[in-house]
């Protein structure tokens, strides 16, 4: 899959985008710990003749942090970037920490959001200072001790991947490992491994703990296109509690919760039914019929 990275600069500060694929267009917001390099899930999207837009969100990847100073600002230069691809429509897909970015995005520019898709998607307050997830992640994920967490990591799971998926999979997964073990396909370690391998936190995780929290009610509520939820529901990652909310808030919303093995939806022995049922969605709402 060729993939085109571009930089540019807005208003002093730099965004870094990639595209992949032709055809109709999504905007992409990545989940955290990731960057324009993203590749879940974009694969069956280009075969099936769409164009793949991702920024690398504030703080991740060669973006400016300071264009994550809030989520309004963000979206601005998320619009700029659209202006300057000359894109006036487009499918927004947030995934996981992405999902802030798409909610606010589809609820400030509405005339530019054609559908909102968000798969296993963060919608509401998320880890917080009480949780020990939030203080761990603030002390390894921290800009100047995030570069050897991933690194450590990467080693470890090329050296021993399989003993790596197993530790990490209580992260990502309700299931026991045994549970879950008839949703697992043989290539979902490699593909963890491979992940490992190009995750980065930069200055962008931390910026996300706290732009989650500007999601409100009334922001679900003001997204208006037609929305997909796509969550499973054995997600250890994010709860259930985050798509019933947005089905429960967003108007014009449909939940389709999948039974994939955890988080990573677009992995094991059910991803093909991810990928069917995004691709249903999208070539059912396309933009050209407007």
């Amino acid at each position: 899959m060729e993939r085109i990275v571009e930089k540019i600069m807005i208003e002093g500060v730099t965004m870094e985008y990639s595209i992949m694929g032709k055809g109709e267009p999504l905007l992409v917001f990545h989940g955290g710990h990731s960057n324009c390099y993203e590749e879940f899930g974009y694969k069956a999207l280009i075969e099936s003749g769409f164009s793949l837009i991702t920024p690398s969100r504030p703080g991740y990847g060669e973006t400016s942090k300071e264009i994550g100073t809030s989520l309004l600002t963000a979206c601005h230069f998320y619009k700029r970037l659209l202006d300057h691809l000359n894109i006036e429509k487009v499918h927004v897909l947030a995934i996981s920490a992405g999902g802030p970015s798409g909610i606010f995005f589809a609820a400030t520019y509405p005339e530019n959001v054609h559908t909102l898709i968000l798969q296993s998607a963060v919608t509401k307050e998320w880890l917080t200072p009480k949780n020990i997830e939030y203080k761990v992640a603030n002390v390894i994920f921290r800009p100047k001790t995030e570069k050897f967490t991933w690194k450590l990591i990467s080693v470890m799971n090329n050296v021993f991947p399989r003993f790596i998926f197993k530790q990490m999979f209580p992260s990502f997964s309700t299931l026991t490992f045994r549970q879950a073990k008839d949703k697992l396909d043989m290539k979902d370690i490699d593909a963890i491994r491979k992940m490992n391998n190009r995750q980065r936190s930069g200055e962008g995780f931390l910026i996300d703990l706290v732009q989650i929290n500007e999601v409100t009610i009334d922001t679900l509520q003001a997204v208006k296109c037609p929305t997909f939820i796509m969550h499973s529901k054995n997600d250890g990652s994010v709860p259930l509690e985050h798509p019933n909310l947005a089905y429960e808030n967003i108007s014009l919303s449909k939940l389709h919760l999948l039974d994939t093995w955890g988080h990573l939806i677009w992995l094991g022995k059910s991803s093909e039914e991810t990928d069917s049922s995004l691709i249903n969605f999208l070539t059912s709402h396309k933009i050209s019929s407007d």
